[in-house]
């Protein structure tokens, strides 16, 4: 198990390397100057000059990447934001948290739904419920994840205003008790963490359903249920035991999706996490703020199939060879 999680964690360190770089070049190669950002203050060229200098933008680019790529290997140092005019860790230590809590509560919302829906449809294959379930998934999955959120918006903060529409807490959120910053907290969670699970969950039913379906057709499910065992106890001890490997490879699928996907969700809902932080640090050309946030959710994405790869390997013991 030792050389498995070393191999992995090597593989994990490369391909981050990887990603890192060639974002690095990339972002260079655009067309425009960050200096721009400072156009309204009619900057003349010696004082443009003189920003590139401070920035380190006036070196050769291949003395840029080495110089940027000692600074964070060495001294966990990601730079100064351009846009911020503050360190790149501050930035991304206040939206990191909220990034977490808004992923954490999709993949909650994606699984429990997934979970119920799938095993319903199982239990009652090719029934009327099992159809319904199957066209629903369908056109969950096939929605757009932004169009969602704005028609989430309209029907549950316009025609019924029982949610918040927007950002983290209310106004007000700093003289409620912790009780009622808590339940704010959860309110204005609902809409975004609800919509972000729903457009996953389409994929991860149907998914569900069709492993639960091959499971049960197994033998040892065949003498459980000779053994007298209830329907419940049979399919969700035996069956979704079983059917457990195959939902971890889902489960590293799905979490770079809501990963990714919550730069949408983030913008249309005015979340404050790490994907409205990339939007405005992309729009203002801030390379250390693009490259340190572009750096973190690779590296979330990474880890998070490096902890799939690892929970794979604990519930099936011939992958640890593979």
């Amino acid at each position: 198990m030792t050389s498995f999680l070393l191999r992995r964690l090597a593989a994990s360190l490369l391909l981050l390397l990887l990603v890192l770089t060639t974002v690095f070049f990339f972002l260079r190669l655009l067309p425009g100057d960050p200096i721009h950002l400072f156009e309204g203050q009619r900057l003349t060229l010696a004082q443009q000059a003189r920003l590139k200098e401070i920035y380190g933008l006036d070196r050769p680019l291949l003395e840029q990447y080495a110089t940027w790529l000692s600074a964070v290997a060495l001294r966990w140092d990601w730079g100064t934001s351009l846009s911020q005019q503050r360190a790149v860790t501050l930035a991304l230590r206040e939206a990191v948290p909220a990034t977490v809590l808004l992923a954490s509560g999709g993949l909650a919302v994606e699984y429990t739904v997934a979970l119920l829906l799938g095993v319903a449809a199982a239990r009652r294959r090719g029934s009327a419920l099992d159809h319904g379930i199957r066209i629903t998934t369908l056109l969950l999955f096939s929605q757009p994840a932004f169009w969602l959120g704005l028609m989430a918006i309209l029907l549950f903060s316009y025609v019924w205003p029982v949610l918040p529409a927007s950002h983290m807490h209310s106004v007000d959120a700093d003289l409620l008790s912790p009780a009622g910053w808590l339940l704010d907290l959860l309110r204005h969670l609902a809409l975004p963490a609800g919509v972000m699970g729903l457009t996953t969950a389409g994929g991860t039913t149907r998914f569900i359903r069709a492993s639960l379906l091959e499971v049960m057709s197994q033998d040892y499910i065949r003498t459980a249920r000779a053994k007298g065992l209830s329907e419940r106890r049979v399919v969700w001890v035996h069956g979704m035991r079983n059917a457990a490997v195959p939902l971890i490879q889902v489960f590293a699928i799905t979490l770079p999706v809501l990963l990714s996907g919550a730069l949408l969700i983030e913008v249309v809902f005015s979340w404050p996490g790490l994907g409205q932080l990339l939007l405005n640090a992309i729009l203002a050309r801030d390379y250390p703020l693009v490259l340190g946030a572009t750096s973190l959710s690779a590296a979330m994405v990474i880890l998070g199939n490096l902890l799939a790869d690892v929970l794979h390997a604990l519930a099936d013991p011939r992958v640890r060879d593979a």
